[in-house]
């Protein structure tokens, strides 16, 4: 398994959503949950380690595969290692399951593990800077109001931006009720929370719902 400086070497130096900072936040989350929850450590810090290491820039429109990607550039890293082919089946599978909008939901526990890591980096103060700062890399508003379709079906009008906001209603809001594991499900409580109250902010005050009564400030 790559240390954490050399898997520092495969990141962007200077992305603040998906750079190392991240990478590091979910290690050493993951090996918090992974030891709660009985799972095995060595195949979590290696999937912690690759999982977005072939992550890449929103608006160069690669990050719907980057799982995918990642997960075939952590077989080539593992197997220059010496690992074996079915512990290598392993971290592959966390990697392929880490996606909240992928298809593979995570089975085995060290997936699930991984899973709770990367999802909880999305929620409190951690994720509405993520959050924001993933708008501004792809070029679209921290807050736009939503169209009636998509709050109705998730689908936007066609030239509406995706702003923060969206993102929120759309992903971060449920990132909650996909967590797996006790650990993360208690963690997520208050960090959840810290989300929709930020976000619920943001979009009264844009929409001025926060005006007092009666019509003076």
């Amino acid at each position: 398994m790559p240390t954490i400086e050399q898997a520092r070497a495969l990141y962007p130096q200077n992305d603040a959503v998906h750079g190392f900072d991240h990478v590091l936040r979910v290690y050493h989350l993951a090996e918090k949950l992974a030891v709660a929850a009985g799972a095995d450590l060595e195949i979590v810090r290696a999937a912690a380690l690759l999982h977005d290491v072939e992550g890449s820039h929103p608006a160069g429109g690669g990050r719907g595969s980057h799982h995918e990607a990642s997960a075939e550039e952590a077989e080539r890293i593992l197997q220059a290692e010496g690992w074996g082919a079915d512990r290598i089946e392993r971290v592959q599978e966390c990697i392929r399951a880490h996606r909240f909008r992928g298809n593979q939901r995570p089975a085995s526990l060290e997936a699930q593990v991984l899973f709770d890591a990367d999802k909880l980096d999305v929620l409190g103060a951690i994720g509405v800077a993520r959050t924001i700062a993933y708008a501004v890399q792809a070029g679209q508003p921290t807050y736009a109001p939503p169209s009636q379709r998509f709050l109705d079906t998730g689908e936007k009008e066609p030239g509406e931006p995706h702003s923060a906001y969206h993102e929120y209603l759309f992903k971060l809001r449920r990132v909650r009720d996909r967590l797996n594991t006790p650990a993360a499900l208690a963690l997520a409580e208050t960090r959840h929370a810290d989300l929709v109250r930020f976000f619920e902010a943001l979009a009264d005050e844009n929409e001025l719902r926060d005006w007092p009564e009666g019509g003076s400030a």
